[in-house]
């Protein structure tokens, strides 16, 4: 293979759980390529680093083998080599840890309509990347 579309690499590693959510993540720009923020259809090649903004996190990969069709999880790790740094990770782990509460609901309220669940995956979002930004 010459090269395989960065969207579907992406894809077919797992560290996006589908195309589309993919191939949005390169539109918006949180994919990045020797600097240059990547289009869908960037071919990619072995040995090139991969920066991906995800969910307030910066992360490395390295890409050792060019695949383009969705694997298993223990495949899909063969074939990229994680060089997110230690600081990074240790991010993840200290907003995680710890925070794994159960959210509840007054009872008898039943479950939220449609615009409350906005409502809730937008305040939660705000909260997210506010605490991403101020590091």
């Amino acid at each position: 293979m010459s090269g395989v579309r960065i969207d579907k690499w992406l894809w077919s590693v797992r560290i996006y759980k589908s195309r589309t959510i993919s191939t949005d993540a390169c539109k918006s720009g949180r994919i990045r390529i020797k600097d240059v923020t990547a289009k869908p259809s960037t071919l990619v090649e072995e040995g090139q680093i991969v920066h991906v903004r995800k969910d307030g996190f910066n992360l490395e990969f390295k890409i050792l083998k060019l695949i383009d069709k969705r694997v298993g999880a223990p495949i899909a790790q063969t074939c990229y080599e994680n060089l997110t740094p230690a600081e990074e990770l240790n991010k993840y782990q200290d907003w995680f840890i710890g925070k794994g509460k159960i959210e509840q609901r007054e009872k008898g309220v039943g479950r939220p309509t449609k615009r409350q669940r906005r409502e809730i995956d937008s305040f939660k979002g705000d909260l997210f990347e506010d605490s991403a930004e101020a590091d």
